[in-house]
């Protein structure tokens, strides 16, 4: 253990980088209230988002590493900001006009379109809740209309009204003039309309713990900040939050960088130590756009898990969270493979290597051996030439390929064999396009079907692969990709494929050399099913 924790504190992972950040906030004095907490945000005023998984997967992966390399006991919450007032009704939620009704509303006060639960915000709590644990998550859900009512903010509210001013110089510098001339950073919630009001406050009351404005209908109110009348902007929120709970650690989305500095002064300023920060970058859709929960572009955690393992979707939320990403279905397929490979390279890797390796960051250092003797994109291409309508269509040639193979013996095979054809479906056979070889791309399968026919040799994908390679330099091809790609796009329909040599292994070298004369025969181009 202790050789690993040294190389822990070497290890350039980005958790352990991290972690080694959060630790330090401790070298002289370990933590007054005897944890480390790091702590995640969530805004449910949608159905939860794939990126607010990243964020706990994220943390997550950062609390593993900290618990390698200190003694020091951890926390994990998920916060919901569920107090916050609705201001536009979700586009993919039913009763849109029944929630018309209560917009402004907290998302706590909202009533639930789906009929589930006793709000809207306990709604999408709930799904935050179920979707982590689908993922295994150790986290304590907190809510923040339940410390708002319960009174457990109330001491940070009233050092707020204590510390008005001080709070408001900080959100004035960042505002334009004309909003700087109605903003407050309390949000008074009106006794008669159970709004959340956005207006000027007329009078703080530091001694009383009250603020007074004027309600919707122009009546002069005031009300105490404690309670659940009252609560923060989210800017001041967001600080708030930090001191109230002696937060150690947060991360979030580039767009909220900008208002770091706001967050940590605001934090001090209520008597709080800033927690550390990792910013990370925005997940684009397939067009490039920003993923936002409000349009539901890209990719929904449900939709991911339809197509592929949870482990796959860990491994690309590791994967270099500072550098902007498309999330959208193209990537399962590159994930899942690569998820695999690294399973594979793990068990025979350096202690050093294993904590750079990001499964170990998965499966927190208890790292399983992969049963993918055949890769998805290989699977993905079977289903393509087998017809395929389901995973016992495609265990027939995986069997043949690996004779030691089986749903029971190799689990997470027998998964992906289902989601590849559901993926197949779904997202390949909709945009295959064959077309007929050239004169010297047909000369060069018709080569390799004869030497198909002929071959006598183990079915070893490595043999054949060279065949294969050797057959494209005997017909000039330059680069050799080109007959490669020539492959792909006649007999798959696709630009690109797997290693050739394996996929004839796993499809059958007659089935494969019936496969060419399809389609040298136009048979694929008329759009005639391929049958194995």
């Amino acid at each position: 253990m202790s050789t690993l924790r040294d190389a822990a504190m070497k290890s350039k992972a980005w958790p352990f980088e991290e972690a080694r950040r959060v630790l330090k906030r401790y070298e002289k004095k370990a933590p007054e209230k005897g944890h480390v907490l790091f702590e995640t945000g969530y805004g449910p005023s949608d159905l939860p988002h794939i990126g607010t998984f990243g964020e706990v997967a994220r943390t997550t992966m950062i609390r593993r590493a900290f618990e390698l390399i200190s003694d020091i006991p951890t926390r994990l919450i998920c916060f919901s900001d569920d107090m916050d007032g609705m201001r536009k009704v979700p586009e993919n939620v039913p009763d849109q006009a029944m929630l018309q009704e209560h917009l402004q509303k907290p998302l706590t006060s909202v009533p639930d379109p789906f009929g589930e639960y006793d709000s809207f915000g306990a709604h999408n709590n709930a799904m935050l809740r179920r979707f982590l644990d689908t993922f295994g998550f150790e986290y304590e859900f907190v809510s923040a209309t339940e410390n708002y009512k319960s009174g457990k903010f109330d001491d940070i509210l009233l050092r707020a009204v204590e510390r008005y001013d001080d709070i408001m110089k900080v959100m004035l510098a960042s505002l334009r003039e004309e909003r700087q001339q109605t903003y407050s950073c309390f949000l008074p919630i009106s006794p008669k309309s159970g709004r959340v009001l956005y207006v000027p406050i007329k009078h703080v009351d530091a001694a009383a713990g009250t603020i007074t404005f004027d309600d919707e209908d122009g009546e002069e109110t005031t009300l105490p900040v404690t309670g659940g009348q009252v609560k923060l902007q989210w800017k001041p929120d967001f600080g708030a939050r930090w001191a109230a709970l002696d937060v150690d650690f947060e991360m979030y989305g580039k767009d909220h960088s900008t208002n770091t500095p706001i967050y940590d002064r605001i934090c001090e300023i209520l008597g709080g130590r800033k927690p550390e920060h990792f910013t990370y970058e925005l997940f684009l859709d397939q067009n490039g756009q920003k993923i936002s929960k409000s349009k539901g572009n890209g990719l929904s955690i449900d939709e991911w898990l339809t197509y592929a393992s949870t482990e796959s979707l860990s491994y690309f939320m590791y994967l270099k969270p500072k550098t902007a990403k498309r999330m959208y279905f193209d990537v399962i397929p590159k994930a899942v493979d690569e998820y695999h490979q690294q399973l594979r390279a793990y068990h025979d890797q350096s202690p050093e290597q294993q904590l750079a390796n990001p499964v170990w960051h998965i499966h927190g250092g208890n790292v399983p051996r992969s049963d993918m003797v055949v890769p998805f994109q290989m699977l993905l291409n079977l289903a393509s030439v087998a017809g395929a309508k389901d995973r016992a269509g495609l265990w027939g040639f995986i069997r043949r390929y690996a004779p030691e193979a089986s749903p029971e013996t190799h689990p997470a095979l027998d998964e992906a064999a289902g989601f590849a054809v559901r993926y197949f479906n779904d997202f390949v056979a909709p945009t295959r396009t064959y077309r007929l070889p050239s004169d010297v791309e047909r000369a060069a399968m018709e080569d390799l079907a004869k030497r198909l026919a002929a071959w006598d040799q183990d079915v070893d994908a490595e043999a054949l692969q060279s065949m294969v390679f050797a057959i494209g330099k005997e017909h000039g091809f330059d680069p050799l990709r080109a007959w490669f790609s020539a492959l792909y796009q006649v007999l798959l329909g696709a630009d690109q494929g797997p290693r050739f040599g394996g996929f004839i292994a796993l499809y059958g070298i007659e089935e494969t050399r019936l496969l060419i004369e399809k389609a040298l025969s136009g048979e694929l181009v008329s759009g005639d099913t391929v049958q194995s």
